[in-house]
Formats: structure tokens, sequence, C-alpha cells
């Protein structure tokens, strides 16, 4: 049939549930439909009905479209979804049968007909086939930041939509990375999303607000709220962090602060963990490298105390004094604070009997020698060892007798601090040191600046290994005798330890 002689079809956007939000777009095209259509469960009772209920005349047809199941066990061969699937199909070919016949279809959908709705699955079956025209409508989301009076969103913040359906987990490390969040879906999920809350750091942010707009609608905190008593038509709402209330500078003895040392990975935010993400968004306090301290974006009502790369022990210090005084503070290190990195430097200090209960957790992030080694392939493949070719921290004999050890091991080396404008002796030195054990064409990787705007990851063999070419953004992944180096067809050099390891 041309698409002349059909209906049309109308996805209606009926609002979060008092009539009077509904759009005038909305009722003009209830009024102007010969076919009304909406979902309901097997009870009979339809939310989207009601909501529309007195622009519905006694001339129009009504199509109810009820779900076989909700939240209930089927029998169906295909599982719940394969009922859904089945349901979804029938429904739209009732609803082709009026388009077919020239009649114009309105499906009702509460909130907005693509937010979460069931009209979506009318409208990917059938708006290929009939004109189609999607009315938009406030959704939940915007009606419960509106009930709550308080931003749901502001500046630079990101606003994170999450169904309570997802695992456990997934939820508690969106919550943990975002800004300001809305779980849907509540009802029978709610133990499982409060505790994900709780589990992200988030729980005292949150609020819980039911049937926004509607008749019982209620608001209060998540915190608080009994699990008994939470419908589906609930969502739990972590507003906008801009403004809100966090602690004077001055002290203050009732609230106990403490220290995160989050790693920020080689680079920028793509290598960040989600936990340290959040981390970083909690903190009243950032303190750090200024470089490090950089990468993390300004967030209002937040300190940062930039510094030095060579003061590490006062560094470390003047956060747990912060913390002292019931202030959260973020210790920002790069890569993995444990590895050669600001954890090491916050632990000391805060072995002392001053710091003794201040609080301190520390949040892993990626390596450079991880970062380096995916760039390449796998050169870390197998057994590795990780060693810094500074001598500030320790003599040269120190770092030279661990070189030979894990040499003489046939162990992968990692490479950290290899070189910088003051130190340009340690990389020659040591390559030639490790020719007196390995095969002259070693593949080694020669990684700087990964995952930043100058990024370089280069193949040589230790025999081609210039030290001119380091510098401290520079990490060197050294093959052992088994690591392998190969050209593939498309041009791309590729360099892998095999775990297999031959019988001796």
């Amino acid at each position: 049939m041309s698409e002349q002689n059909t209906g049309r079809l109308y996805g209606v956007g009926l609002g979060p549930g008092d009539p009077a939000l509904m759009t005038v777009r909305a009722v003009q095209t209830i009024a102007e439909a010969d076919v009304i259509a909406y979902h309901s469960a097997r009870h009979g009772r339809s939310i989207a009905r009601s909501i529309a209920a007195e622009h519905i005349r006694a001339d129009h047809i009504e199509e109810k479209l009820v779900y076989p199941v909700t939240t209930e066990t089927t029998d169906h061969p295909g599982g719940y979804r394969g009922a859904m699937e089945e349901f979804y199909s029938e429904a739209a070919a009732r609803l082709a049968v009026h388009l077919d016949a020239g009649r114009t279809v309105a499906v009702l959908a509460e909130g907005d007909p693509m937010f979460y709705g069931s009209y979506m699955h009318m409208h990917k079956r059938l708006a290929d086939r009939y004109p189609t025209e999607v009315i938009p409508g406030v959704t939940s989301v915007s009606a419960a930041a509106a009930r709550l009076g308080t931003p749901l969103a502001e500046g630079e913040e990101v606003l994170t939509i999450l169904p309570g359906t997802l695992p456990e987990e997934e939820l508690t490390a969106r919550l943990a990375a975002t800004d300001a969040a809305v779980v849907m879906k509540l009802g029978r999920t709610f133990p499982a999303v409060r505790r994900a809350f709780e589990a992200s750091g988030r729980l005292d942010e949150a609020h819980y607000v039911e049937r926004a707009t509607m008749a019982g609608e209620r608001t209060g905190d998540l915190a608080g709220t009994d699990p008994d008593s939470v419908p589906y038509f609930a969502v739990a709402v972590l507003p906008s962090r801009i403004d809100a209330p966090r602690p004077e500078a001055a002290e203050d003895a009732e609230r106990v602060g403490e220290v995160v040392v989050v790693g920020t990975g080689p680079a920028g935010p793509l290598w960040l963990t989600p936990e340290s993400r959040g981390a970083l968004a909690a903190a009243d306090d950032l303190v750090g490298y200024t470089t490090y301290l950089d990468r993390v974006p300004v967030r209002p009502g937040q300190a940062r105390h930039g510094s030095d790369n060579k003061v590490e022990s006062e560094r470390a210090e003047f956060a747990l004094d912060l913390a002292r005084r019931g202030r959260r503070v973020a210790v920002v290190s790069g890569g993995d604070p444990g590895i050669f990195a600001m954890a090491t430097a916050v632990l000391e200090v805060a072995s002392q009997d001053a710091y003794a209960k201040v609080p301190v957790r520390v949040l892993p992030g990626v390596t450079a020698a991880n970062a380096a080694a995916a760039r390449a392939g796998a050169p870390l493949g197998h057994d590795y060892a990780t060693i810094s070719l500074s001598d500030r921290l320790k003599p040269w004999e120190v770092i030279a007798t661990r070189l030979r050890a894990a040499a003489a091991a046939d162990l992968v080396l990692a490479l950290y601090n290899p070189g910088s404008r003051t130190r340009t002796e340690q990389v020659g030195k040591a390559r030639d040191l490790l020719l007196e054990h390995r095969s002259p064409d070693t593949p080694v990787v020669v990684g700087r600046d990964v995952g930043g705007p100058s990024e370089s990851v280069r193949i040589v063999t230790l025999a081609e290994l210039e030290p001119a070419e380091v510098d401290m953004r520079t990490i060197l992944l050294v093959g052992s005798s088994q690591t392998r180096s190969v050209r593939r067809g498309d041009g791309q050099q590729i360099v892998w330890t095999p775990r297999r390891y031959p019988e001796v």
C-alpha cells in the first residue's frame, strides 16, 4: 500500500503524570487521531490512558496493548525476552491494520516516547513503513529534579541516566564516576541500587522521588527510604555537585577527613578508572604535582594545591594535615600511585604517630609500562621485572646489580625514569650491561608520552637503542630471549613475549 493511502503513526509523550504537563501538541494529536493505543498490565489499568483520559472521546477507537508479563516468570520457550518480542510484534501488527485502513494512530507514552518507553518498540517495527511523528514529552527525570527543587546538572557536569536493572557492580562503577545521576526502574531493584550508592560513596548525596507530579508523590533521602515501600515508578537522584554543601576551610572537628591517593594513568581522562574519577570529583582538596593536577577538571568549590615534583614528603604531609582537619583530600599521582609514585610518600608520612588516625586509601591506575606494552602488542606477556634507572634515591651500583640479576633470569624489563636533562648516562650504561646477557637484536619498545598529545611508540633492537632519544617521559620495555617482533601484513610491527617457555 502506498504511503499516501495509509494512516499516520504518532508516538505521543504525555509527560510524567500530571495531565496539566501534557504539551499542546500532544493534546492536539490525540484530538485528531482515529485510534488511541496504550500499553497496560494484565490488570487492565493503564497509567498512560489515565493521564490522557479527559482528551479521549467516545468515538475514539481504543487499542489496549496488554503486556503478557511484567515482573513475573513466564513459560514462553524464549523466556521473558521471547515473550515480550512476540507481544511487540503482535501489537505492531494490530496497529498496522489500522494504518493500512488509513486511520491515524496515536500511541500514548508516559514521559517521553523515546526515553525508556514501550512506544519505541512500535516505532522500530512501523516507522519505516508508515509516515510517523514523535511528540516529545516531559520526562520523569525532569519532573523529579523539579520536585526536588535542586539543579540536576550544571556547567560542565556530566549527567548519567541508569536503569536500576543493571548489575550492582556496574551501577557502583558508574555512580562513582559521574557528577550527577538518575537511577530509574527501582521497585524490586531498590536494595541493590541502594547498596551501589553506598559502595560508590554517594549515598549521603542521593534523593528519592516517587510518582513525581502524580497522586501519591513522595520525596526524601534515599538512605532513609523503606525498601518495601518503593514502587517501579520511582527514581534515585544524585543532583548537581556545584554549590552543594562542602566543609568550610576552617577546622571541622566533627568531620572525619581522609586522604585518597589517586592514580590518573599515563595521560588524560581516557585512562582514569571509574573509582578514581569519582574520588577526584568528591574531594574537597586536590594535592599534587602541577602537571598531574592539570589533567583533572576544575570544579567549583574544590581547592587545588599544586607543587613541584621534588617535594613528595612535604606534599604528603600537607595532604594529611588537611585531612586531619576534616577535609576529603585526593593526592593526584600519575600512572599507578604505588609504582615509583606518591603512595609510598603518603604512607610513609601517614605512619607517623601524628597521622595515625587519618584514613588513607590508595586507588590504582594504569601504569606507564602497561600502557606502552598495549600500544606495542604484548611484550609483558610473561614474567617481567620493573626497575627505575634513576640514581637520585639509590646508588647506581644497586641498579646495576638488579639489572644483572634480572637479565640473568631472562626477565623482560620495564625500565622507568631512564633519563633526564641532568641524567644522560644511565641508558647507555644499562644497554651495555644488558648486551652482556641479551642478543643485540632483542626487541626494545621505546614509549614516550603514551596517551598524550606527543605520543611516540617505536620498536628498536637493543643494539640500536640510542640514549640521546630517551628522556623522563620515556619508558623502555626490553624483551627477553623469547620476545618476538613481527611486521604484519598491514605493515604494523608488533612485539609479544610467549607465555610458554621452552623446556630446559
